[in-house]
């Protein structure tokens, strides 16, 4: 089964196209945690035991968890560990480099930790993406149009009379043999969120950007989601993982991701039954 299937499959068994982002600041969890010996794995733990069967995937941006320092290898192991088979994990690395470093990335990625799918930089061209690719059950979600403001910098110029993000997207159709890639693509861009759906109408595309970014979400789930209202995964972070500081962090986790998945469900069925 090749990536895009799995995580079809993952959206309709969960019936959901949420993703949490687990991107966890140290200095953001409750009080209460820092008693234990593992503080950001302690939270991870009842952000994931209180939302596990509301989301299609996790995703931990590897930035948050590398700055551990001799910590990080097992806390993001462990963290894995927590997360069911049936829903998707995302190593949010955006790497990408000359071939045999791509490869040594890939291989800590995928097999070194297991992750189902990460983010690759495609600035380097084919070869630095190509080592991500090999195994078709392995996603590989290449950025195309991301939701910071300097987005606009570079990923907007003009190539050949095209912007430089629907370079990406066609370049991906083309690379995309195994049915192992999606885009990234920002869910502040609507607009342009539309155009990149047209031009790869059935791979997965990772919307960041929803939520303290104030991303579209309407718009993301109308133009983000294929013909069959999924291959969109909507990735929320802060909203979620901070709505308490409290004890009762975790229910309100949930509390806010069940609300972000109804409105969701709501949309896929205004847009797409």
């Amino acid at each position: 089964m090749n990536f895009t299937e799995r995580l079809r499959s993952s959206q309709r068994n969960q019936n959901s196209l949420l993703c949490i982002g687990l991107d966890v600041d140290p200095q953001r969890i409750p009080n209460h945690l820092q008693a234990f010996p593992e503080p950001v794995l302690e939270f991870n733990k009842r952000i994931i035991e209180a939302t596990y069967d509301l989301v299609c995937a996790y995703k931990l941006n590897l930035a948050f968890y590398e700055s551990l320092g001799e910590r990080a290898w097992k806390t993001v192991i462990q963290t894995l560990s927590f997360i069911p088979k049936d829903v998707m994990t995302i190593g949010d690395g955006k790497r990408g480099d000359i071939g045999n470093t791509s490869e040594q990335y890939a291989k800590t990625l995928f097999s070194d930790f297991g992750f189902d799918a990460t983010t690759v930089n495609p600035y380097m061209g084919f070869d630095s993406v190509e080592p991500f690719l090999r195994d078709l059950e392995k996603g590989v979600f290449i950025l195309a149009l991301t939701s910071n403001t300097g987005s606009k910098d570079f990923q907007r110029l003009k190539a050949g009379g095209k912007p430089v993000y629907e370079k990406v997207a066609s370049a991906a159709k083309k690379w995309n043999t195994k049915r192992n890639i999606g885009l990234v693509v920002g869910a502040t861009h609507p607009k342009e969120l539309r155009s990149i759906r047209k031009i790869t109408p059935d791979i997965p595309l990772l919307i960041p950007g929803i939520g303290k970014q104030d991303g579209d979400l309407q718009a993301s789930v109308r133009y983000g989601c294929d013909k069959s209202g999924e291959l969109a995964v909507l990735n929320v972070g802060r909203s979620v993982m901070y709505s308490s500081a409290r004890e009762d962090f975790a229910s309100a986790a949930r509390r806010e991701a069940t609300t972000m998945r109804d409105l969701i469900r709501r949309y896929q069925e205004e847009f797409f039954r």
